[in-house]
């Protein structure tokens, strides 16, 4: 797909020999008070012509997750509908019919379509769906196991690599269980972006089931080492720049958040921090990540970090 819109042989990626710039965005980051907070409600950043990066204001809601919206030349893709149901609150389909807009207005077509897809079900990844019910040419996909692996074909190989057309961008689609068993991971190889959810973030990475977690985190390596990846982008950043060092839980004000974007090379660290947790349960600190087992709690214990509503 070209600068106008045209499909085109190949993927923007890149030489997967040198390192992708960064996204060279600030994102909003909560204030110190949320009465007096000036953020957008949605912060929007284009990532390139056909390619929108959006995230949640901390007022609203504190988990402030990122959804991502990709354009093809047939239809759109938004992956993952935020933490808030109500459209007076969180506008997202506001937000989107006016990206759509905008983007058709440089790229006329008639009958383009949304369609709606998840990384997994936690309520802050699907609040917003609602909004979308009943908007002309949109398919939501419901995000629990039986409908996304339908939509996907997991059910007949779990271990397939699904493919999502868009019109001249095809994602490559993967089951990634482990934070949650109906965890899916997106590969867009116009970008070169590897969209994994909550399974790969700069934050604590909880863990429901460890074996599974564990096969998802071998198969992302392997996966990688086939693809000219730029970026590993999660939907939420919970780190500080200090080393080992997290936001508590329920924190609305980051103002020391390092980027959203990863590496592979972070990536092959989550593998050696699993090999190195191996049998332990509970919180296990690294340099960029957090990694908490929720699969085998000692018994009495209190759950890692406490609550965690959605993760």
């Amino acid at each position: 797909m070209d600068s106008a819109g045209q499909q085109t042989d190949g993927a923007r990626g890149g030489d997967d020999s040198a390192p992708a710039p960064p996204l060279d965005v600030r994102w909003i980051h909560g204030s110190p008070s949320a009465k007096h907070n000036t953020d957008p409600d949605i912060q929007v950043h284009a990532y390139d012509e056909h390619t929108v990066i959006l995230r949640q204001n901390m007022a609203i809601d504190y988990e402030a997750p990122f959804m991502f919206l990709l354009f093809g030349t047939a239809r759109a893709v938004l992956i993952d509908t935020g933490a808030t149901a109500s459209a007076d609150h969180f506008p997202l389909r506001r937000v989107v019919d006016e990206l759509m807009d905008s983007w058709l207005a440089g790229h006329p077509r008639d009958d383009y379509g949304l369609l709606v897809l998840h990384t997994h079900p936690h309520g802050d990844h699907i609040a917003g769906d609602g909004q979308f019910t009943g908007r002309p040419g949109t398919e939501v996909v419901d995000a629990s196991l039986g409908d996304a692996w339908d939509f996907f074909g997991f059910h007949d190989d779990p271990d397939a690599v699904a493919r999502v057309d868009l019109g001249g961008r095809v994602l490559e689609c993967l089951a990634t269980p482990g934070h949650h068993e109906a965890a899916v991971t997106f590969f867009d190889p116009w970008t070169g972006i590897l969209l994994t959810g909550d399974t790969v973030y700069p934050g604590r990475l909880y863990v429901e089931d460890w074996p599974a977690f564990t096969r998802t985190v071998d198969r992302l390596v392997d996966f990688c080492g086939r693809r000219p990846v730029t970026h590993v982008l999660g939907c939420h950043i919970e780190m500080t720049r200090e080393p080992g060092r997290d936001y508590p839980v329920r924190t609305t004000y980051q103002p020391d958040e390092p980027p959203l974007e990863m590496t592979t090379d972070q990536l092959l660290d989550i593998r050696r921090a699993v090999e190195s947790i191996g049998s332990r349960t509970g919180r296990h600190a690294f340099d960029d990540f957090v990694i908490c087992r929720r699969d085998t709690p000692e018994r009495g214990a209190v759950p890692p970090d406490g609550p965690a509503r959605g993760r």
